[in-house]
């Protein structure tokens, strides 16, 4: 019986692929069929980051002095590779992580549009000028690379997420160390393919694959690294930080989110229920944007449940590279248990399971890591699973009697980062706007996702540091030099 050959990856370290210095690989499988393994990896440590740190400092005095439309012709060929390779990437996504391969060829378009629009900041890359108070004298600002840049991405969007820190981050002339999650490494490979590909000089985008605590700890530690980028839980990002303010380091940091959706009595109620099940269900509920909680007006409450459950018992679970279903495994056996641990939190804190909460074993299915979609109703407020974020298809239901007592659960919560409303009312959308805690605020729409040119983040534990995307990435990856030239002749 012959044998699938299983291929070794290596870190990309001053433009050569090469094996950590520790000799250790990990091995990644396909959450679907947790038999199938999808390669092996380098376990890194501190001293593979620090070396990928000396590279990036050598590829920052080329990267630093290219003109900035010259650093976009670079990303725009990069774009167009993906733009080559871009089925082959979204199934790479789903093999590795699990979603839907139509979420998986969404993220791969989200990754393209995100490079496609920090390559033209390249050419937008403003300062400004102003009148000086003295005389003689020409006053303006101009931008600055912050340096050498830490990358730290997480699982649920393996190639999107990175895309959207690199791209601004390079467009800004630093160099960087990407630090992808453990669990997805290949999509994280296949980038750095793309960008070696197209160009980029040796040093430049640095990969280094194994466990965050020691690559993500060197990073912060090392006084070379000025600023780094953080995308994942709340717990790690505060600790990130807490210590990388201890050494001055720029950060940002896009951590969790308990998202809820409020749905008033004139709502449409099609579209939103269409916005609620694709944002708690679709990708598995494994994105920080997803919905996580419905505030639904008491007078169309039990309309609502109704259809709610019966939409949800409509959606197919299975292996994500089938386009048929709608929903796919979890990413791990890991994200499997807790989930399911909450599930069993609710029904022992008195929430009415009305839908799902079953461990799926049946067929192919106990293969992968699969829990059927979860509806929770009579949830309030002072629960864990009201509170906490759970990262997978659960769905909390509450009951509220008007719009002020719903944005009052909707804010009950420690995180801030996306949020919705359903309404006709004008006014009612106008009070939400201007009362709800979150960084990203819907009217009519489901909390999932952002537009490229416009900034990501959120409040509170979701988030801190300057936003993601837009002008705003570029504020984040640069520093702003302020000059004075006086250009009198010699004093008299």
């Amino acid at each position: 019986m012959a044998t699938t050959q299983v291929e070794t990856h290596r870190n990309y370290i001053g433009g050569k692929w090469v094996e950590s210095v520790t000799g250790r690989t990990y091995p990644v499988h396909n959450p679907a069929h947790t038999d199938q393994l999808v390669g092996e990896f380098q376990t890194s440590g501190a001293d593979d980051t620090l070396h990928a740190v000396a590279a990036a400092k050598d590829g920052l005095k080329i990267w630093a002095n290219t003109p900035a439309p010259a650093r976009a012709n670079i990303i725009y060929k990069a774009l167009d590779i993906m733009g080559r390779r871009a089925e082959e990437l979204a199934e790479t996504i789903t093999v590795e992580e699990g979603k839907p391969i139509s979420d998986a060829r969404a993220e791969v378009k989200r990754a393209m549009a995100i490079m496609e629009y920090a390559a033209g900041e390249g050419r937008r890359m403003f300062g400004y000028t102003t009148p000086s108070e003295s005389p003689d004298t020409v006053a303006y600002t101009t931008r600055r690379p912050l340096g050498v840049v830490g990358i730290i991405t997480p699982w649920n969007f393996p190639l999107a997420i990175p895309a959207w820190k690199i791209a601004p981050a390079l467009i800004c002339g630093n160099a960087l160390v990407f630090k992808p999650a453990s669990a997805t490494p290949h999509s994280a490979v296949k980038l750095l393919e793309i960008f070696e590909e197209a160009g980029l000089p040796a040093g430049v985008l640095n990969l280094v694959t194994g466990p965050g605590g020691q690559v993500g700890n060197a990073l912060v530690e090392s006084p070379d690294v000025k600023g780094i980028s953080f995308t994942g839980s709340t717990e790690i990002g505060t600790d990130l930080y807490s210590e990388s303010a201890k050494r001055l380091k720029k950060v940002q940091a896009e951590m969790g989110g308990k998202n809820a959706v409020i749905v008033l009595s004139d709502a449409d109620m099609d579209k939103a229920m269409n916005g609620i099940v694709q944002g708690a269900f679709g990708s598995t509920g494994q994105r920080c944007t997803a919905t996580s909680r419905v505030i639904v007006e008491e007078s169309v409450h039990d309309q609502f449940v109704t259809e709610l459950i019966d939409r949800t018992s409509k959606l197919t679970v299975g292996d994500g590279i089938d386009p048929a279903n709608d929903v796919a495994p979890l990413s791990s056996q890991n994200q499997k248990d807790k989930v399911l641990e909450f599930i069993g939190i609710g029904a022992e804190e008195g929430a009415n399971l009305a839908f799902g909460g079953r461990d799926l074993m049946d067929g192919d299915l106990k293969e992968g890591y699969y829990v059927e979609p979860t509806v929770f109703t009579g949830v309030t407020s002072d629960m864990r699973i009201a509170q906490e974020e759970i990262f997978g298809p659960v769905l909390t239901v509450f009951k509220a009697k008007d719009l002020k007592e719903a944005i009052d659960i909707a804010n009950s919560v420690e995180f801030g980062l996306s949020s919705s409303v359903y309404t006709k009312d004008i006014t009612k959308a106008y009070e939400y706007i201007n009362t709800v805690e979150t960084g990203m605020v819907h009217v009519n729409a489901s909390t999932l996702g952002g537009e490229v040119h416009l900034p990501f983040g959120g409040l509170n534990s979701s988030g801190v540091g300057q936003r993601e995307q837009g002008t705003a990435a570029v504020d984040f990856f640069s520093e702003v030099i302020t000059v004075y030239i006086d250009h009198a002749g010699e004093a008299n």
